[in-house]
C-alpha cells in the first residue's frame, strides 16, 4: 500500500541542522510557556527523529525506526547503574530531616557562630551547607530550614526579607555540595567518573558557603537592623550542641572517604549513607508514618527527574542524528577570541536560561550542545594541556562544578526561582507574613556572591581538581 503521505519527497532538500535549529527553538519556547521539560523534549526529540527518519525512509518505515528509537531510551536509562545513586542520595536527605538531625545541627551553628553580625544567617548558611552534605535536593534543602531558621531569626528582630533570602540562597549549595543529584546527572549525560565530580564539589561548595557567609556579615554590619548577633552561649553549652550534630558528620565522612579510598563505588557510598541515616533515624524513634513519608518524598523527587533525564535522552538521540552539537563545537572553536571570552559568554547564557527554567531541565537540554563546545575550546590532545590550561578529564570535571553553579543561579533568580517559591509556600503555610517578592528581594545579593564564586573558581580551577587528582 502506497504511503499516505509521500514524506520522504516532501521533505527532499530540507537540511537536517536547519531542522534541528528551528526544533530546538520550539523547544524552548514549550518551555517558557510552562511545558513540563521532559514532555516538551520528549515530543520535539519524537517530532525531530520521525522527520530525519521520513527523509530517508518514507512515511511509513520513518515512522516506525523513530518510534523503536524513542521506545528503547527509558530502558537502557534506567538500567544504569550510576542512576541509582539519585535515589539514595535524595533518600538520605528526607531521612535526615524526619530523624530531626538537621534540628540539632542548626543549634549546633547557631551556639558556635550565632556571636557574628547576622549570626543566625551565617548559622544558617552553614547550617545548610552541612544538610547539602547528607542531601541531594536544593528544594528540600530550602524547605526543611524554611521552617527551622525563618522561624527563629523572626523571633529575634531579623528582616523578614533578609531571613527568607538566606534560607532561599543557602538552599541552593546542595546543588554542588555532595552528595548532589545534579552533578549525578552531568556525570551521565557527559559521560564522566561520578566519584571525581562528586569529590570536586566539596572545595567549592565550601568556598561558596564562605562567600555566602561574608555577604551576610558585610549586609548585618553596614545595616544592624537586618539581624542582630546571638550571644549569651557558653563553652559548655557549645560542646554540648556537638554529639546532635555528629551523625551528619558521621555520614559525610563514610561518603567521602569510601570513594576517596575505593572501599566503595559512589552508588555503595550512597547506600551505605541511606543505610546509616535510617539507623539513625530509627535510633531517635522515627515511626512508621515519618518513615513512609520521607520514603514517599524521595520517590516522587527521584520520579521527576527520571521522567526529565527521559525525555531530554530522547531529545539528544535526536540532536545526535542532526549533528548539532558537532557543527556548534566547530563554531565555538573557530571564533577569533579569547577562550575566556567565549566562555563568559556560554555562561551568560546559562544566566539568562536560568530565569525560565528549573536547574535540571536546564542542564539537561544544554549540556548536549555546551559541552562539546566548552571541550572543543579548550582543544586539549591526549594528555596534554589546552587553551583553558587543563587536560580533557579536568576541563570536564571543572565545567561540571561552574556549569552546576550556573544552575543554582536559577534557583533564585524569578521568575521561576523555585527555591524562592518554595520557601514563600512554606512561610504561608507557617502564616508567617513573607510573601515570594519579599524572598526575590532578599535572595538578589546572593545573586552577586555566586557571580564572585564563578569568577573565583575560573580564575583558579585547581580548587575544583585537587581532589579529583587526588585519586
Amino acid at each position: 500500500m502506497d504511503n499516505l503521505i509521500d514524506m520522504k519527497t516532501l521533505l527532499e532538500g530540507v537540511d537536517v541542522f536547519d531542522m534541528s535549529l528551528w526544533l530546538s527553538g520550539l523547544l524552548l519556547i514549550l518551555v517558557v510557556i510552562g511545558v513540563r521539560v521532559a514532555f516538551a523534549a520528549a515530543f520535539i526529540g519524537f517530532l525531530g527523529l520521525c522527520l530525519f527518519f521520513m527523509q530517508k525512509q518514507g512515511f511509513d518505515q520513518g515512522l516506525v525506526t523513530a518510534a523503536k528509537l524513542v521506545g528503547q531510551v527509558p530502558h537502557s536509562k534506567t538500567t544504569s547503574y550510576a542512576l541509582s545513586l539519585i535515589p539514595t542520595f535524595i533518600l538520605i536527605g528526607y531521612l535526615a530531616y524526619y530523624a530531626g538531625l538537621t534540628r540539632y545541627l542548626f543549634e549546633a551553628a547557631k551556639r558556635w557562630i550565632g556571636w557574628t553580625p547576622g549570626g543566625m544567617g551565617v548559622a544558617t548558611v552553614f547550617a545548610t551547607a552541612g544538610f547539602a552534605a547528607v542531601s541531594g535536593a536544593s528544594v528540600a534543602t530550602s524547605a526543611v530550614f524554611a521552617r527551622i531558621a525563618i522561624p527563629e531569626m523572626l523571633k529575634l528582630g531579623y528582616d523578614k526579607r533578609f531571613a527568607a533570602g538566606v534560607v532561599a540562597a543557602g538552599g541552593t549549595l546542595a546543588s554542588l555540595i555532595p552528595p548532589s543529584a545534579i552533578l549525578v546527572i552531568y556525570a551521565i549525560i557527559v559521560e564522566q567518573s561520578v566519584g571525581k565530580l562528586l569529590l570536586a564539589g566539596f572545595l567549592p561548595g565550601a568556598v561558596s558557603a564562605v562567600i555566602y557567609a561574608g555577604l551576610v556579615m558585610g549586609l548585618a554590619r553596614l545595616r544592624p537592623s537586618l539581624g542582630p548577633p546571638v550571644g549569651g552561649f557558653t563553652w559548655k553549652q557549645r560542646f554540648q550542641s556537638l554529639p546532635g550534630a555528629a551523625p551528619i558528620l558521621l555520614v559525610v565522612l563514610i561518603i567521602v572517604l569510601s570513594i576517596s579510598f575505593g572501599w566503595a563505588t559512589p552508588t555503595e557510598a550512597g547506600a551505605l549513607g541511606a543505610g546509616v541515616v535510617l539507623a539513625m533515624a530509627l535510633w531517635q524513634g522515627m515511626r512508621w508514618r515519618e518513615l513512609k513519608g520521607a520514603l514517599m518524598e524521595a520517590a516522587k523527587l527521584s520520579v521527576v527527574i527520571f521522567a526529565m533525564i527521559w525525555g531530554v535522552l530522547i531529545y539528544v538521540r535526536f540532536l545526535g542524528f542532526a549533528k548539532l552539537p558537532d557543527h556548534f563545537a566547530d563554531f565555538i572553536a573557530g571564533l577569533p577570541y579569547s577562550p575566556y571570552v567565549v566562555l563568559m559568554c556560554i555562561l551568560l547564557v546559562y544566566v539568562v536560561l536560568g530565569m525560565f527554567m528549573d536547574a535540571i531541565g536546564m542542564l539537561i537540554l544544554t549540556l548536549p550542545v555546551t559541552f562539546p563546545a566548552v571541550m572543543a575550546l579548550n582543544g586539549a590532545v591526549g594528555g596534554e594541556a589546552g587553551a583553558l590550561g587543563m587536560t580533557t578529564e579536568e576541563c570536564a570535571i571543572w565545567f561540571g562544578i561552574i556549569v552546576v553553579k550556573m544552575a543554582e543561579l536559577c534557583l533564585i533568580t524569578p521568575p521561576i526561582g523555585l527555591n524562592c517559591f518554595v520557601v514563600a509556600g512554606v512561610a504561608q503555610d507557617a502564616r508567617m507574613d513573607i510573601s515570594v517578592q519579599d524572598v526575590f528581594r532578599g535572595a538578589s545579593p546572593f545573586f552577586v556572591a555566586d557571580v564572585v564564586t564563578v569568577i573565583v573558581l575560573v580564575a583558579f580551577p585547581g580548587i575544583v581538581l585537587f581532589l579529583p587528582n587526588l585519586l
